[in-house]
């Protein structure tokens, strides 16, 4: 091994050569260096598969219903906003996509170059901390599949009642860390797998709900909200919830687009595979909703517990492995592989692969311990999973939008998508412990919307919170980035980035 690191340039990509310089660093470990050239072998059909795979989940299906009660918007409206939502929220994915298929880097050691080796740590946690939250609510879909299935297999396991639903979370969240720890051409797989198979069924369902109900009547339904009140307070708060809903892959794309087999092949996969997937998922969650009050009695927006109220245990059997192959696919991707990564940038040195995805898949039992303690009869609480995601939406939108802004500013205008891969990995080099501008660009809009809250002043700071903490985020680093010292805003022009040689 040579003693001095050094990065590669090899056609379009960079990758890192390490030297013994990084392999003592306490900021480097094998799992979070760069991705080899050898290992960027996703295609724009693969990373296509994998937001499909993503998008048709239990949440997604549900998205309709939530725009309609909560938001008051009509069901034409609702689906034109989570179609618009996801054209927007494209902008950020592919943008941040970017340097991680140039250079290879995950998440975590990008945000180095914003928030600084050390600082990095703080947008890192907030946004692994809430998808261990959705790792453990999506958990709780997968386990009453699991329960339903075996319940129709065996009627002693349907004795079990709730408590099955508490045995069914375990092995649903065994099978979801099975699947990481294999690492990422075992994601790959399974979301090749899994994309084609969940469209077909995506289709069958919706030509069989569709013989069920009117359609027609369906696209019909009013909004819910006041006669006469304007609509657009409601649209942008409905647009706002559903850009929240991918804002949290909007920051971590990275750590799927390292594996890109170029930048075409990120953008064209996410364009084919976000929009329009999320658009049918949610339309089918429409018509079916509207379709249960004639095939079970009475409406049931869940899916889960829609199907298991068929009287057809050949159907109930396919439908719930389904389920739980969609789920799976969903689960895998969006939930753990980001504070995988986001865990370990806290302590390389310590926290690797492994550890990080079992400290994930302990961190989403501790956060749906008290359902899993209501299904066992433990305790007694009207909070629900569904209420809980729901109110997410909004409120968490307002912390990650000023990170998603940050990050293309930082990376296209400030550096000028020329990044120094060795000094990502170590102090002392071009890249500070922590970034002050990086912080102050998050910490003011942060400020905005909790005075919005609290004081209740400027409302619509919180309401339409990615949109302005993105805005505001980007404006304020733009500002203060320019300011600071060469070292820590870009490579000059005519300076190759630190250690670069070509092949």
């Amino acid at each position: 091994m040579t003693k001095h690191s050094t990065a590669v340039k090899v056609d379009e990509f960079y990758e890192l050569q390490v030297g013994d310089d990084l392999t003592h660093s306490i900021h480097y470990n094998d799992d979070l260096a760069p991705t080899q050239v050898k290992e960027r072998t996703w295609s724009a059909g693969n990373i296509a598969a994998l937001w499909v795979g993503m998008a048709i989940c239990v949440p997604t299906y549900t998205l309709g219903g939530v725009l309609t009660a909560y938001f008051g918007l009509s069901v034409v409206e609702a689906l034109f906003t989570i179609l618009l939502a996801n054209i927007i929220v494209l902008v950020p994915l592919t943008l941040n996509a970017f340097p991680g298929t140039k250079y290879g880097l995950p998440f975590p050691v990008l945000l180095r170059s914003s928030f600084g080796i050390l600082g990095s740590n703080v947008p890192c946690l907030i946004r692994g901390l809430v998808a261990c939250g959705w790792f453990g609510i999506q958990t709780m879909f997968g386990g009453l599949a699991v329960h339903l299935l075996l319940s129709e297999l065996s009627s002693s396991w349907a004795s079990l009642g709730s408590v099955g639903e508490v045995f069914g979370f375990f092995i649903f969240w065994a099978l979801n860390i099975g699947v990481v720890l294999r690492g990422a051409e075992s994601i790959k797989w399974l979301e090749t797998l899994a994309a084609p198979l969940l469209l077909a069924v995506g289709v069958a369902l919706m030509v069989w709900a569709g013989g069920k109900v009117s359609l027609t009547e369906v696209l019909s339904t009013p909004a819910s909200r006041p006669a006469g009140s304007g609509f657009l307070s409601y649209f942008f708060a409905g647009l706002t919830a559903m850009v929240g809903f991918w804002a949290t892959l909007s920051l971590n794309i990275p750590d799927f687009s390292r594996f890109a087999r170029s930048q075409r092949d990120q953008v064209v996969g996410q364009i084919i595979g976000l929009p329009l997937t999320m658009f049918f998922f949610s339309a089918l969650g429409v018509v079916m909703t509207a379709a249960s009050a004639t095939l079970v009695g009475e409406t049931i927006s869940d899916p889960v517990t829609l199907i298991g109220r068929i009287d057809s245990p050949v159907w109930v059997i396919v439908a719930m492995i389904l389920i739980i192959i969609a789920t799976l696919s969903t689960n895998t991707a969006a939930n753990v592989v980001s504070p995988t990564n986001d865990f370990q940038n806290i302590a390389p040195k310590y926290i690797n692969n492994t550890r990080g995805v079992l400290l994930t898949g302990v961190i989403g039992i501790v956060l749906m311990g008290w359902e899993l303690l209501k299904k066992l009869g433990w305790v007694v609480s009207d909070v629900s999973v569904e209420s809980m995601y729901s109110n997410w939406l909004l409120g968490y939108s307002s912390l990650l939008g000023p990170i998603a802004g940050i990050m293309v500013v930082d990376y296209f205008l400030i550096k000028r998508q020329r990044l120094d891969l060795v000094s990502l990995y170590h102090t002392g080099g071009r890249y500070p412990l922590v970034n002050k501008a990086g912080f102050l660009a998050f910490f003011i809009p942060v400020l905005l919307t909790l005075m919005s809250v609290t004081l209740n002043t400027m409302t619509w700071f919180y309401d339409y919170g990615w949109f302005t903490g993105a805005f505001s985020g980007a404006l304020i680093y733009f500002i203060a980035a320019s300011r600071q010292a060469d070292v820590v805003t870009s490579i000059p022009e005519g300076e190759p980035e630190a250690g670069v040689i070509s092949h």
